[in-house]
């Protein structure tokens, strides 16, 4: 997958000439706002006008609105677009503290949402590095909280909890050593060596590898610059400079994209990147950001975030490449949210003829709903206490209630632990209280 190098750039007369023009100012504005590379320019047609002079033409645009990020010796780049600044207001406006964003999460329903919200962006982000299980069996492990067997498993439960361990502790500064236990909380029981949990690397003999071909596609800096690099990307994260305003969600974009530059760990840089990114923006109050899938849409695009890594390396650390393939993932993983939480409020009003039965609470008309299309469910008091945020005695009542009712039949797996199925009643309750 390595990118095709760009050519080499001249600013001519008539390069100059080109950028100041009307019409095609205008046409560079469209290409910057899909943030271009020289492999997909190079089919753009322009009369009288060869692709290297485009490309040229491009770069000139980009240069004069470059704005500077260093970390080490590094030197990055990046161009507020038209696009991103478009983007950028909207996220603010639905994503961040404005009364938009509070509409989009019925209040009733955000518990629920949440749950699901966070075991989705665990099973994705885990899958994104390899770990290979079905959503379904990998949700019903975290409800239950059955100890995972393999090691896709043990992926799945660590991003979980290092989900949880960021919501619970999102305003905390970011310090080397917040860092390594984020990453030991991710990588627990995950490598071959149990020493490499937790810990940054000693070796300089770690590469990001296309694992299709084995072609080496990024070299890291060295083990003996990571003090400095780790200490500026902390700076970064706890501090506003006076001199630069940097939008708080290209901030998240630029940490996410640096743990994958710095390549800090020999393992699970992917993970804790992802999971940096979600404590940057709620610290920073973008609160819908934990209802978001991001790792979803970005297993669905691979090869894109790939690319968007390459391109950004390629192109003399221009960032933007970057931030424009991130900023489309969160529009779409918001789209995915509103449409997620539409379905549900469609099966809220399925849910409400449950409701209706006498001395039936909406979390048991949802256990009811569950059991009524997956007749095959089995329910433990742990995945009830799991999957509504309730207390043990609570999630314990709500069945055993549902069990006198005779909608459900408890069978005992062992001298403690009980599994609630459905009874053999349950049709014929359905028939006695008019539900279809």
């Amino acid at each position: 997958m390595m990118i095709e190098n760009a050519p080499k750039v001249h600013f001519t007369t008539k390069i100059f000439a080109l950028v100041n023009k009307p019409d095609m100012i205008l046409r560079i504005k469209e290409i910057n706002n899909e943030y271009l590379y020289w492999d997909k320019l190079k089919y753009k047609k322009f009369p009288n006008l060869e692709p290297e002079e485009l490309w040229s033409a491009v770069k000139m645009a980009r240069a004069v609105n470059y704005k500077n990020i260093n970390f080490g010796k590094y030197h990055f780049n990046y161009v507020t677009t038209d696009y991103i600044q478009k983007i950028l207001h909207y996220f603010d406006m639905h994503i961040g503290g404005y009364m938009g964003a509070k509409n989009v999460v019925p209040d009733a329903d955000k518990t629920r949402y949440l749950v699901s919200a966070i075991m989705e962006e665990a099973i994705s982000s885990s899958q994104i590095e390899g770990a290979n299980t079905t959503r379904k069996k990998a949700k019903e492990m975290l409800r239950k909280e059955v100890k995972p067997k393999t090691k896709s498993e043990q992926m799945i439960v660590n991003n979980y909890l290092t989900i949880k361990h960021i919501t619970q502790n999102r305003n905390d500064d970011l310090t080397p050593e917040r860092l390594l236990y984020i990453h030991g909380l991710i990588s627990c029981d995950t490598l071959d060596d149990k020493k490499e949990e937790g810990a940054f690397r000693i070796s300089d003999d770690v590469h990001v590898v296309n694992h299709i071909d084995g072609e080496v596609v990024h070299t890291p800096p060295g083990n003996k610059e990571l003090e400095v690099l780790i200490n500026d990307l902390c700076d970064f994260f706890n501090t506003d400079t006076k001199e630069t305003f940097i939008h708080p969600i290209l901030k998240a974009i630029v940490i996410h994209f640096m743990i994958g530059y710095i390549h800090p760990f020999t393992d699970g840089n992917g993970r804790t990147a992802r999971a940096l990114f979600y404590w940057f923006l709620l610290k920073k109050g973008y609160w819908l950001t934990e209802y978001l899938s991001i790792s979803k849409i970005i297993q669905d695009t691979k090869s894109q975030y790939e690319k968007a890594y390459l391109y950004t390396e390629a192109d003399v650390n221009d960032l933007t490449y970057f931030m424009t393939y991130h900023l489309k993932v969160m529009d779409k993983s918001f789209e995915a949210l509103k449409e997620y939480i539409q379905l549900k409020q469609k099966e809220n009003l399925q849910i409400a003829s449950f409701i209706r039965i006498p001395n039936v609470n909406e979390r048991q008309a949802q256990l009811l709903k569950i059991i009524f299309d997956e007749p095959e469910s089995i329910f433990t008091v742990k995945e009830v206490e799991n999957r509504f945020q309730v207390s043990k005695y609570t999630a314990r009542t709500d069945l055993n209630t549902l069990v006198e009712m005779k909608f459900l039949e408890a069978i005992q797996v062992n001298k403690i632990k009980q599994n609630f199925v459905r009874s053999e009643n349950f049709e014929a309750l359905l028939v006695k209280y008019k539900i279809k």
